[in-house]
């Protein structure tokens, strides 16, 4: 991984001191993704599913670990109703408000991992990380590696709550995935799960 950020900060304190988050993407939309369920024999239930519209749910997730405190899930969503001058996804600006509010919430600094998206590597970003290397030092998940960031876990897991959702449009599909995504953050020993299925293990000094 290629990390980026001041050297003073990359210290023992730093290794120990900060907190270890990982981020990612996704999305949906109003398709639903299938799911097996339970119906009569020879009775193959339907879903009536009403598409109003078209759009799109964009999600970032941040899995916050550090040793002796809880895991963490902090995350933002962008609804997209395909309307005129609406972005599609997180901008820039979304980001760095992002890690302003994880850097609020966690208390401490943080040592952020996450790809390449061109988003994460503009110079804007670039030049905006300089800025917070007090508290931010960031690496790079290798090119096609996501299995090595816990993160995926919570797109994984999301998906199997929603399953054959029915919803009427943009906005009630954001209120669904925010209540799924709310039940994972009383879930330490899920996202720590998620972060052991990669094989690392956060632990403190001996």
């Amino acid at each position: 991984m290629e990390a980026t950020g001041a050297a003073r900060f990359k210290s023992t304190w730093a290794a120990w001191g900060s907190w270890l988050v990982f981020a990612d993407e996704s999305g949906q939309n109003l398709r639903p993704p299938k799911g097996r369920t339970w119906a009569r024999k020879g009775r193959t239930p339907v879903l009536q599913v009403a598409y109003r519209g078209r759009g799109r749910v964009s999600i970032a997730a941040l899995i916050c670990a550090k040793p002796g405190r809880r895991t963490r899930l902090i995350y933002r969503m962008r609804a997209y109703h395909h309307r005129k001058n609406e972005p599609k996804g997180f901008t820039v600006a979304d980001f760095q408000a992002l890690l302003q509010a994880a850097h609020a919430q966690l208390g401490g600094p943080i040592s952020l991992v996450w790809d390449s998206l061109p988003e994460h590597v503009s110079v804007e970003m670039r030049v905006w990380i300089a800025a917070h290397e007090d508290w931010l030092l960031v690496y790079r998940f290798p090119a096609y590696a996501p299995e090595l960031n816990p993160a995926e876990g919570v797109w994984a897991n999301l998906r199997t709550k929603l399953f054959n959702f029915t919803v009427h449009g943009i906005d009630e599909l954001t209120g669904l995935i925010k209540n799924r995504l709310k039940s994972l953050q009383y879930r330490p020993d899920l996202l720590n799960g998620f972060i052991a299925e990669t094989g690392l293990m956060i632990s403190g000094p001996a």
